[in-house]
């Protein structure tokens, strides 16, 4: 199969845009096949922790400011995820721009599932990995989950099962689209990268646009985003929606879901992954398992047994009779929200990042109702809401502090027996860490150096 991309690429002109993980890997994939002159695009000094790419003599190496000047003199731009393309024309481009992904769907998308949405992407996309790992071998997880598809390109055949995590950084400059394809839900996020709203709803539409009358289309049909973008699009696809309360091709009633009105999961039973928003990511992986005719019993088992994946809605552990949880990836409120009703006995949220202009105004009517009793914000959305907060003489307690450091220690504080403390951000953490990881790692650490030291 890597044999149709290696013939794709050859003799061409061609740039690597964007030197990280997915980067490098798209450089290893074309060094292991070709010594062909070839370009890296990069705004940083890459050769500082790549030495390496200093003894390849057919490489240029373009970085700083100007490096996304004069991209019309490639045949193929290999463009990574993470770089936003706002300020470049992109007229004579589009037949240029490819990516990992685009170029395994050209080639194989009759056996791909792509998994997308503002939120729970990671989670569904795992999940249903293993529940068909579980069932076929030959099945693989890749994509913006972690996985470069290159990496992995020389272990497929023509009957491997591909499930991918598709953001819309790489559903941007796609022109095909998987055979199954989800949009799990739009909301806001991302704007600092595709500059707005709609750009970024359109972009994830990508999922469904490309499709023919074979393939297939999930979505959450009581979206509004979705149902106004699903109702103003002529999709050919077939199209399946899940709902909640009711009915649908997959819906769920009294935490059962339902599929041709037949109970297929009961959502009471015990397990791992909880709350009502992965009841709606259960559904999927379940439909799905329906669509390729798997054993559901089997699907169920594997469910059950799943645990939440790292810095989603994780369990740090019980000190001082306050359990905390880590949930960094709740980036944009509504996943905050679903975290908080999900756990069901939060009486503190610690919250706050960096500000990229999302709407908030639903979200402190939320915390205003909600049961939680203290509320403490971090820089720099924290406090732009927790002033909003006391100017409504919310019945509070409102804390901005610098830190997380500062915001465990009023946590241990302030925070009732037997409840719990949730870092849930309800924004990105880009102005104080890395990624959202780092942030949930940093959390962490402070909670057991606090209580195990």
């Amino acid at each position: 199969m890597y044999n149709k991309i290696i013939n794709k690429l050859k003799g061409k002109n061609i740039a690597i845009l964007g030197f990280g993980k997915e980067g490098k890997s798209t450089y290893n994939f074309i060094r292991r096949y070709s010594k062909e002159p070839l370009t890296i695009l990069d705004k940083n000094d890459i050769l500082k922790n790549n030495e390496y790419l200093k003894e390849d003599k057919n490489l240029k190496i373009i970085t700083g400011d100007t490096y996304l000047n004069n991209l019309e003199q490639y045949d193929l731009i290999i463009k990574a995820p993470g770089i936003a393309m706002l300020d470049v024309d992109l007229k004579n481009l589009e037949n240029k721009l490819t990516s990992q992904l685009e170029l395994i769907l050209e080639i194989n998308k009759k056996n791909i599932i792509g998994i997308t949405g503002t939120k729970g992407k990671s989670t569904t996309t795992s999940l249903l990995y293993k529940i068909i790992k579980d069932q076929n071998e030959n099945t693989f997880l890749l994509g913006n989950i972690g996985n470069p598809i290159l990496d992995y390109i020389e272990k497929f055949n023509d009957e491997s099962i591909l499930v991918i995590e598709m953001s819309s950084h790489q559903l941007e400059f796609v022109h095909n689209s998987p055979h199954i394809g989800v949009i799990l839900n739009l909301y806001q996020d991302h704007l600092d990268h595709t500059g707005t709203l709609e750009k970024y709803h359109n972009d994830k539409m990508h999922m469904f646009k490309y499709q023919d009358k074979s393939d297939i289309g999930i979505y959450d049909g009581q979206n509004e985003y979705l149902i106004n973008l699903i109702n103003k699009n002529n999709y050919e696809s077939k199209l399946y929606s899940f709902k909640v309360n009711e009915k649908s091709d997959i819906y769920v009633e009294n935490n059962k879901i339902y599929y041709n009105n037949e109970m297929i999961y009961d959502g009471n039973q015990k397990r791992n992954l909880i709350g009502s928003h992965n009841l709606k990511n259960i559904m999927v992986t379940l439909l799905i398992t329906k669509l390729l005719n798997l054993d559901i019993k089997k699907a169920t088992e594997t469910i059950n047994k799943f645990n939440p994946l790292e810095h989603r809605l994780e369990r740090v552990g019980t000190y001082n009779n306050i359990t905390y949880f880590n949930d960094t990836i709740a980036t944009i409120p509504e996943a905050t929200i679903n975290g908080i009703n999900g756990l069901g006995n939060v009486d503190t949220l610690i919250f706050g990042g960096m500000d990229r202009n999302i709407d908030y105004n639903n979200f402190i009517e939320f915390l205003r109702n909600s049961n939680v009793s203290n509320l403490i914000g971090l820089p720099e959305t924290g406090y732009k809401i927790c002033n909003i907060l006391k100017e409504k003489n919310t019945n509070k307690n409102i804390y901005m502090v610098e830190t997380i450091d500062e915001a465990v220690d009023i946590a241990d504080k302030h925070t009732k027996p037997n409840h719990v403390c949730l870092l849930s951000p309800a924004a990105s953490s880009y102005n104080k860490f890395k990624n959202f990881e780092e942030k949930g790692n940093y959390y962490k650490n402070v909670i057991k150096n606090k209580y195990e030291s």
